[in-house]
């Protein structure tokens, strides 16, 4: 099942499987949205949940149990219920059940919150604890931007001036080498040398949102205030470019596989909830 909102200039279709947004048009039927061509990658805007990127051995543990969690976890996989619908907003919930406590052993709720203003896309994710302990997650997001040019057509613009360190992956685990981006007048144009190693994963920046530019004018500004960390990434030779707004990353090698004591993991405490939102504005 589909669920679609709107308003005057957008347009927005959200699959219930995995409450994943797989188009965005504006009122001239143009698509911002990746595709999904599996001879690329098969999703859209994936939601990364209860961690983003991969454990080491794809594996964690809460005291001595040890727990098995594939790479960004398992809500993207998963059926999400519509539990709100206006014209230009909807609500998706997912509950935590018998499948998800053998992976994870928290009872939860996940809200995937969609809602159009003007020409931005608001996506709120809330995390509701409904256990009785401490509750360790991460949460992020990975929508694939559509790219129709050519890939050299296109650059980022950081929003504010600032060094740019990212961080190689090594073994799907984040490593301890690290390059700097290169930037020109506050340009990052786009390469696809830029991907040979995998994803540019930035554990912080300064910059709050980061606009793409086609044929040097704006073309899609993607804000992640609530966000510290960024992935970008895509695949050589595919017309897309994925901005990927995280709190938390993959495991480092020499993580301790306590889910604890992960870094960049978020706690939240018994029956409280945690809210975080990106945007996508198409410009």
């Amino acid at each position: 099942m589909n669920t679609t909102i709107t308003n005057s200039r957008l347009k927005a279709s959200i699959k219930h499987a995995g409450a994943e947004l797989f188009s965005l048009k504006d009122n001239q039927n143009k698509e911002y949205i990746w595709e999904g061509n599996p001879d690329f990658w098969g999703k859209h805007s994936p939601v990364l949940f209860p961690i983003v990127g991969t454990l080491k051995n794809n594996t964690y543990k809460i005291g001595e149990k040890e727990y098995e969690l594939p790479r960004h976890g398992f809500a993207r996989d998963m059926e999400f219920e519509l539990i709100e619908k206006t014209e230009n907003s909807a609500v998706f919930s997912l509950q935590s059940n018998e499948e998800t406590l053998k992976k994870y052993p928290f009872e939860f709720e996940l809200q995937l919150i969609y809602t159009i203003e003007e020409t931005t896309l608001d996506i709120q994710y809330k995390v509701i604890n409904k256990s009785d302990t401490k509750m360790p997650f991460s949460i992020g997001a990975h929508p694939a931007i559509a790219l129709p040019e050519k890939f050299e057509n296109y650059a980022f613009e950081f929003e504010k001036e600032e060094t740019l360190k990212y961080y190689l992956l090594e073994n799907d685990l984040i490593s301890d080498k690290t390059k700097v981006l290169e930037t020109t007048n506050n340009l990052v144009p786009l390469d696809y040398k830029l991907f040979k190693n995998d994803a540019l994963i930035f554990k912080t920046l300064e910059s709050n949102s980061l606009t793409i530019l086609e044929d040097s004018k704006p073309y899609i500004k993607v804000d992640f205030e609530d966000f510290p960390s960024l992935g970008i990434w895509t695949k050589v030779k595919a017309p897309f470019i994925c901005i990927e707004p995280w709190l938390g990353y993959s495991d480092t090698a020499n993580n301790s596989g306590n889910l604890f004591e992960k870094e960049g993991i978020l706690i939240l405490d018994a029956h409280q909830e945690f809210n975080s939102k990106f945007s996508i504005q198409i410009l």
